[in-house]
């Protein structure tokens, strides 16, 4: 069985930053990806960042020049710095990854618990 687990978030005042990290436990062979999303109250789940094969990276429009998703692979984990946070960042961020639990299986998708960000004006 796998876990995604998330930490960091909180309080934070517009225009400042904070880190959300998430740590993969398990059975896990290999990982193909990994992805941050958000949802906020009254809105649909959006995309924030993904890393795939380590390197290559895709960031949601809204959040593009202030926030960054790096990984650490020997500790299995991701991150996300958000920097310049507005109001409209207050969210529950999603650790998302894809996994392999063997060399004999495909990917399957993981989720984290999810951790609050919220943003005061």
């Amino acid at each position: 069985q796998v876990q995604l687990v998330e930490s960091g978030g909180g309080l934070v005042q517009a225009g400042g930053s904070v880190r959300v990290s998430c740590v993969a436990s398990g059975r896990i062979y290999s990982i193909n990806s990994w992805g941050w999303y958000r949802k906020a109250p009254g809105k649909q789940r959006e995309l924030i960042a993904v890393m795939s094969n380590g390197e290559t990276t895709n960031y949601g429009d809204s959040v593009k020049g202030r926030f960054t998703i790096s990984i650490d692979n020997a500790k299995k984990s991701v991150y996300l710095q958000m920097t310049s946070l507005t109001p409209e960042d207050t969210a529950v961020y999603y650790c998302n990854s894809r996994i392999r639990t063997s060399i004999h299986s495909s990917a399957s998708e993981y989720w984290g618990q999810g951790t609050q960000v919220t943003v005061s004006s």
